[in-house]
């Protein structure tokens, strides 16, 4: 029985190959990872000094220019500088927050306002006014994106999205045998 031996210098070539390979797609899963977090930073900053935050619209109220499913990057902002026609979110005790477009309002002090929403969809105005001081007006919105939030938002996928960058960040950082022979000093030298 003959066994064919591979050249030593082919098998150098091709674990090299191999070795490249893998700092590629660390490097690139980190940086992805990197690019991740930073978007959280900045969003959660956004969310702190400029009191910008997420909403999702589960209900059809304001189809057509925003259906249900829609993700809304909505900015906390007076009541005195909302406008007729913005889209508003307003707080209700004891109840969901309604985001329905503004049809009249009226100032009843200087920080107080009364407003009159309408959702596009209905055909009538909501059944009463709101008095607010304050509101979240909608900056914009995207179709169908609220699905993949609300299920990224599920406990399964935050704990594997944890997992998995956990084991991501141990790979990548986890010495390797040909980074260990680098660092240890050559024997007699």
């Amino acid at each position: 029985m003959m066994v064919a031996l591979e050249p030593v210098e082919t098998r150098r070539r091709t674990a090299g190959n191999r070795g490249r390979l893998a700092d590629v797609v660390r490097e690139t899963l980190l940086n992805v990872a990197a690019i991740g977090g930073a978007i959280c930073i900045l969003l959660t900053l956004a969310a702190v000094f400029f009191h910008v935050t997420l909403i999702m619209f589960k209900t059809g109220l304001m189809s057509p220019g925003i259906p249900a499913g829609s993700l809304a990057v909505v900015q906390e902002v007076p009541a005195s500088e909302v406008r007729i026609g913005d889209v508003v979110t307003v707080d209700r005790p004891a109840q969901l927050p309604v985001t329905h477009r503004v049809t009249s309002a009226r100032m009843v002090s200087g920080t107080t306002a009364v407003l009159t929403l309408k959702g596009d969809a209905n055909p009538v105005e909501d059944p009463a006014p709101y008095t607010v001081s304050k509101v979240r007006t909608v900056l914009y919105s995207v179709p169908g994106i609220a699905y993949i939030v609300a299920g990224a938002s599920s406990p399964w996928v935050l704990g594997g999205t944890t997992i998995a960058v956990s084991l991501l960040v141990t790979w990548a950082l986890w010495p390797r045998p040909e980074e260990a022979s680098r660092a240890r000093p050559e024997a007699g030298a």
